[in-house]
This record gives structure tokens, C-alpha cells and sequence, in this order.
């Protein structure tokens, strides 16, 4: 019986090639690895971080306002577009102008600061807002944006917001759920705006500043949004989950004002 001879350069050739298997399945391995941490720092570690943050300027901003002490603003003139709403006009969304005068004084925010609060009762969402938009200085911290250009809160327009559906707080993440007549509470140092859901645009362009104008309407869906002025409210956000190829819009129209 002939046995086999095995030479040295075979048993090299092998030795090579299970090292190279070994160090390519650790590398592997630590590939897995560190994407695993990175999905865990952005699904998991942003969002505590910026709920915390979030939450934080909340209560600074209650502090304030319960004291007497108002946000960092600069003083603009008085504006005549905030009507006292005790009696909306149900039929167009625009309020009944009333002879007293809203008690809110008509500011223009600081960049990126936060200047009222958005109560979200069905979602138990209550989240800071903040002028402007950019991820970094708003959006990133969990806040929600307020679209420079567009209306304050109880102006007549369109006050139109911004936040993250996924990562960094997710503010957005279930407006979705948002069913019609549910109610938007935006709460400023001298005021809280009550607006109620109206309409939802489920998936526009991201590209569609129609949605943003002072009397909102989809310029890629002209059958979704208003033809006469009122009082509006837009919440926008990415869609679908996980991707931002697409936005979701929640309209809502103001049906009333207290001062606080």
C-alpha cells in the first residue's frame, strides 16, 4: 500500500491559507462589530442624549416664563395678524377677528433658540421649538424647527415646523398616527395656541415648498391642501422611516388662544 507523502511546500500553501481565512474572519468580525456600535450610538444614544437635552430646555424655559424671565428674542414691532380665536370660522380655518388684542407680543426668535414649547397630547410628545431648521443647531439636539419665513404662532399664515421621524430624539417619529381634531398645543411665554388636525399629506417631494407657503398646498399634489387664508399650523418630517427621500405633512388650523 502506497501512503501518501505530503511535501512542505503543501502544508505551507495550507498553513497560508487558513491564516488568511482566520485574519479575514476577524476583520469580519470587527467590522460587524463597530457598525454594530455605530447603529447603537444613532438609533439608541442620540435619541437619549437629545430627549434629555430636550427635556432639559423644557423645564428652563417653564422656569422662565413662571418667573417673569422670557427666552433670548429681539423685539419686533407690533403685529396686527393675531386675532383673539374664541370663535373660529370652521368653514376656511381663518378666526373671527375679536376687538381686544391677543395678549402675545409679536417677537422675532433668536437663531436656533428655543423660544416655545409644542405639547403633543395623543403622541405624549411635549418638545422644545426652536427658530430654524439646521440639523446641527436645532433638529440634532431633539427640538423641533421653525421654518424661517413662515408665521408665528397664532399668526395669520402658516407656522410650519420641522423635525427628525428617526435618530436625535425623533420628535416626529408617530405623527403618522395623528388622527383628525386631535389637538397641537404651541405655548409661548405670553400665550398657548391651540390648533387641531385638519389634513395630512402622506408622502410629497422633498422639494415641495408649496406645503411651507402662507396658505399651504402641495405643489406636487394640488388636491392636498387650502385655497383661503387662515390660521394654519404644518408639521413636516422625513418618510419613509429611515430614509429621507420623501416628506410627511400634518395640517392643523387654530381654534383657539388663552393668554398665560
Amino acid at each position: 500500500m502506497r501512503v501518501p507523502v505530503v511535501g512542505h511546500e503543501t502544508r505551507r500553501r495550507r498553513v497560508r491559507r487558513l491564516r488568511a481565512l482566520w485574519t479575514g474572519g476577524e476583520l469580519l468580525v470587527t467590522v460587524g462589530v463597530v457598525l454594530l456600535l455605530l447603529v447603537v450610538h444613532q438609533l439608541w444614544w442620540t435619541n437619549r442624549e437629545a430627549r434629555r437635552g430636550a427635556e432639559r430646555k423644557v423645564e428652563a424655559l417653564e422656569r422662565e416664563w413662571d418667573t417673569g424671565r422670557e427666552p433670548a428674542i429681539a423685539p419686533s414691532p407690533q403685529s396686527t395678524d393675531t386675532p383673539n380665536t374664541d370663535t373660529p370660522n370652521s368653514d376656511t380655518g381663518t378666526a373671527r377677528q375679536q376687538p381686544q388684542q391677543s395678549t402675545d407680543r409679536s417677537r422675532q426668535p433668536n437663531w436656533s433658540q428655543a423660544y416655545a414649547i409644542l405639547t403633543i397630547p395623543r403622541l405624549g410628545l411635549r418638545v422644545p421649538v426652536a427658530e430654524g431648521v439646521g440639523k446641527q443647531d436645532v433638529l440634532n439636539k431633539g427640538y423641533v424647527g421653525h421654518y424661517p419665513g413662515t408665521q408665528q404662532p397664532g399668526q395669520a399664515g402658516n407656522f410650519a415646523l420641522a423635525g427628525h421621524r428617526n435618530t436625535h430624539g425623533e420628535p416626529f417619529r408617530y405623527i403618522n398616527r395623528l388622527a383628525l381634531k386631535d389637538t397641537l398645543q404651541v405655548e409661548t411665554a405670553d400665550a398657548v395656541y391651540t390648533y387641531a388636525v385638519d389634513k395630512t399629506l402622506a408622502q410629497t417631494s422633498a422639494r415641495d415648498s408649496g406645503v411651507l407657503r402662507k396658505i399651504p398646498r402641495s405643489t406636487v399634489h394640488p388636491a392636498h391642501g387650502y385655497t383661503a387664508p387662515g390660521y394654519f399650523i404644518t408639521l413636516t418630517t422625513c418618510t419613509p422611516e429611515y430614509t429621507s427621500r420623501y416628506r410627511l405633512v400634518v395640517w392643523g388650523k387654530l381654534v383657539s388662544m388663552r393668554p398665560r
